[in-house]
């Protein structure tokens, strides 16, 4: 403090020599160089002070100079004033978004950061507990399989002879054609005339009215209790429906999701999709089963009590995304909704960013037609409002439309501090991007721990195990899928906005799915 106010007082006397007493004085610049001016402030008191007391006289700029302050700050011009409040406002905008992007880039990084701890912590409690016992060697109902078709012939077959191959005694496969404008029922038809004459398969041709009715009409045909829920695309394990069928021996369980894998892991977009599906997917499944409130039965696999799923009215047409909006109605209602991790079956995902886009579109749409038609469960106690919504609304919604921000605070922090320290390195204060960078790295490092941990959590059944070497993907994975997942919320809000309709939005199948052939899974040693 001494060394300041010696400089500060050399700086006062500077060219007073030989200059008139009137005119005799400096203006003292403390340049603090930005960021944190705390000690400039303290010390500015006691400079003033000191200098009064050594016999220096302190004033405005104008007195100083011998002028009016209308001289020394004249009126800017008529035609200049609109410029210089336009200016005003843009830079108090700035610093309101650079304000916004921090709080966004801490707030979400404490997060997700947080979340992906939490769900880490329930998801191994799920894995390590040991389960009430379900069922029993004689707890063996009729089930149903019903497959939704539409346009399906390349990989109708594979789908119904994996059904064929399951090793559950007391089993019936339903194929409904949804007005298929293909050879999907021939092809049926063709290869499984004897399982139809014997009645283990009954094919059902009806009118195109969308994937939901397709189930629906399957139901009428069903007197079993159970159900289970195979999309066309997909290849189940041979012991999937025998692990799914024990837990509806618990009486409150209405619906049990099963484990849906990446089929087709045949370039980077499925491998990345394979990935998200390991540590995302299945892993929040896993941390909600401790609750009974796993919000969504995938359509890839899921079983279901018909009574359960009659009280709730069936599936409903006023959503795009009807397994979801049925999971939801059923938790609303006071039923469980659980998971099965050994329950395996592998899906066709899409091969291209823009089929991986289109495809969360109308995931994301239908969700949010969800949420916004069951949202006033929040106000209840229930796993629907209390678990299941919350957990949707905040990590699936709002928190990726904010989530590039994280990434644009982090390249944009970097991006000042490379700039000021090439322009002003004496005065840069490294501080800020060190934190920066630190509160970012530890989001990547649990980002990475809790995904390693979700692998680890994936159970080896029948011989299979998961692909460690997807992790080597997961940083960029998580940029890329944050720029285009934010994309697609953006393009679902808008149009739940604007009220347009959803036309439901077919990929197309490769068929590189099979029994035999599931790329990235393995053989465990």
């Amino acid at each position: 403090m001494a060394e300041v106010f010696e400089q500060a007082e050399s700086e006062a006397n500077k060219g007073c020599e030989n200059r008139a007493p009137l005119y005799c004085g400096n203006i003292i610049l403390l340049h603090d160089g930005g960021g944190d001016r705390a000690a400039t402030v303290r010390a500015l008191p006691l400079i003033i002070d000191g200098l009064r007391q050594r016999g220096f006289k302190i004033v405005s700029v104008e007195n100083l100079l011998g002028k009016t302050r209308d001289e020394v700050m004249p009126h800017l011009p008529p035609n200049e004033v609109m410029g210089a409040r336009l200016d005003d406002y843009v830079f108090i905008l700035g610093q309101w978004l650079a304000q916004f992007i921090v709080l966004v880039f801490f707030l979400g990084d404490v997060l997700m950061s947080g979340r992906l701890l939490i769900i880490g912590a329930l998801a191994t409690f799920d894995r390590l507990r040991t389960p009430a016992p379900v069922g029993g060697p004689d707890f063996k109902p009729a089930v149903t399989i019903i497959i939704p078709a539409f346009n399906e012939e390349k990989v109708i077959e594979n789908t119904v002879r994996s059904a064929l191959a399951s090793d559950y005694p007391k089993l019936r496969t339903i194929v409904v054609d949804d007005g298929s404008k293909d050879a999907t029922s021939a092809v049926v038809r063709e290869k499984f005339a004897k399982e139809i004459a014997d009645g283990r398969v009954l094919l059902l041709t009806k009118a195109n009215a969308g994937k939901a009715e397709a189930l629906n009409h399957a139901l009428k045909y069903t007197d079993d209790e159970i159900y289970v829920g195979i999309d066309a695309d997909t290849v189940i394990a041979p012991t999937a429906i025998s692990i799914l069928v024990p837990h509806f021996a618990d009486p409150k369980v209405a619906a049990v999701a099963g484990n849906a894998k990446v089929g087709n892991r045949v370039n980077l977009w499925t491998r990345w999709q394979a990935l998200e599906y390991i540590t995302s997917q299945n892993f929040e499944r896993r941390a909600l089963n401790v609750f009974g409130a796993v919000s969504v039965v995938p359509g890839a696999i899921g079983a279901w009590r018909v009574t359960a799923v009659r009280q709730a009215g069936g599936y409903h047409t006023d959503t795009v995304a009807e397994d979801a909006d049925l999971t939801m109605s059923l938790l609303e209602k006071g039923w469980r909704v659980v998971n099965e991790d050994r329950a395996l079956a592998f899906t066709e995902a899409p091969t291209t960013a823009n089929g991986l886009m289109r495809q969360r579109f109308r995931w994301s749409f239908g969700i949010l037609q969800a949420v916004w038609k069951h949202g006033a469960a929040i106000r209840r106690r229930s796993r629907l409002g209390w678990i299941a919504l919350p957990n949707i609304i905040i990590f699936q919604i709002l928190l990726p439309l904010v989530s590039p921000f994280i990434d644009i605070m982090f390249l944009f922090g970097l991006l000042e501090y490379a700039a000021a320290r090439y322009f002003h390195p004496e005065s840069t204060d490294p501080s800020s991007i060190e934190r920066l960078a630190f509160f970012f790295a530890i989001f990547l490092a649990i980002d990475f721990v809790t995904s390693a941990l979700a692998f680890l959590l994936e159970r080896r059944v029948e011989g299979t195990g998961e692909d460690a070497q997807l992790l080597l993907h997961l940083w960029l994975q998580r940029f890329s899928y944050r720029q285009l997942f934010s994309a697609v919320l953006a393009k679902t809000v808008k149009r739940a906005i604007d009220g347009k309709p959803f036309a439901w939005d077919k990929l197309e199948r490769t068929a590189a799915v099979t029994k035999s052939r599931v790329p990235g899974v393995h053989s465990s040693v």
